[in-house]
C-alpha cells in the first residue's frame, strides 16, 4: 500500500485551489487565463515570457507550482519545529500564515520585480489578492496539519 505524503498532498491541493481562483478571477476581470499564466511566467523569465504562447502558459503554471511548493514546504518545515503552529487554533495560524504570505508576495516580491505599490491603492484589488493567500493556502495548510488530525 502506498504511503500518502502530506506535504505533496498539501502542495497539490493549495496550488490547485490558488491557480483555479486566479484563473476564474482573471476571466471575471475580463482577462484570459493564458495572459494570467504569461504574467506569472514573466516574473522569473522576464517580460518576453508574455509572448511565448503555450510555452508561456506552461512556464507560468510551473512557476506558480514552484512558488506554492516553497510556501507549503516552509509551513511544514516551521510547523515541525514550532509546535504552536499545529497546537493553536488552525483558523488563527492559517489566517496569520496567509497574511504573512500576502505581505511577502505583495509587499516584497511583486514590488521588487514589477515596481508595484504596497499597500495597494485599490483596496478591492488588495482584498482580491489577500483572499486566496488566506483561504486557499494558509487555512488548508493549518487544517491539514492541526494537532488533532489523524
Amino acid at each position: 500500500m502506498a504511503r500518502r505524503s502530506p506535504l505533496l498532498f498539501a502542495w497539490a491541493l493549495c496550488g490547485t485551489l490558488d491557480i483555479v481562483y486566479a484563473a476564474v478571477s482573471s476571466v471575471v476581470q475580463g482577462d484570459t487565463v493564458s495572459s494570467m499564466l504569461h504574467a506569472v511566467a514573466s516574473g522569473p523569465f522576464g517580460d518576453g515570457a508574455r509572448t511565448w504562447g503555450i510555452a508561456g502558459d506552461i512556464a507560468g503554471l510551473a512557476t506558480h507550482y514552484a512558488i506554492m511548493g516553497a510556501m507549503v514546504a516552509t509551513w511544514f518545515f516551521v510547523a515541525r519545529r514550532w509546535t504552536a503552529l499545529t497546537a493553536w487554533p488552525w483558523w488563527l495560524t492559517g489566517t496569520l500564515y496567509g497574511l504573512l504570505l500576502y505581505v511577502i508576495m505583495n509587499g516584497v516580491v511583486l514590488p521588487l520585480r514589477f515596481e508595484l505599490a504596497f499597500p495597494p491603492r485599490d483596496l478591492v484589488k488588495g482584498a482580491v489578492a489577500l483572499f486566496p493567500h488566506i483561504f486557499f493556502v494558509g487555512l488548508p495548510l493549518a487544517w491539514l496539519t492541526r494537532k488533532d488530525s489523524v
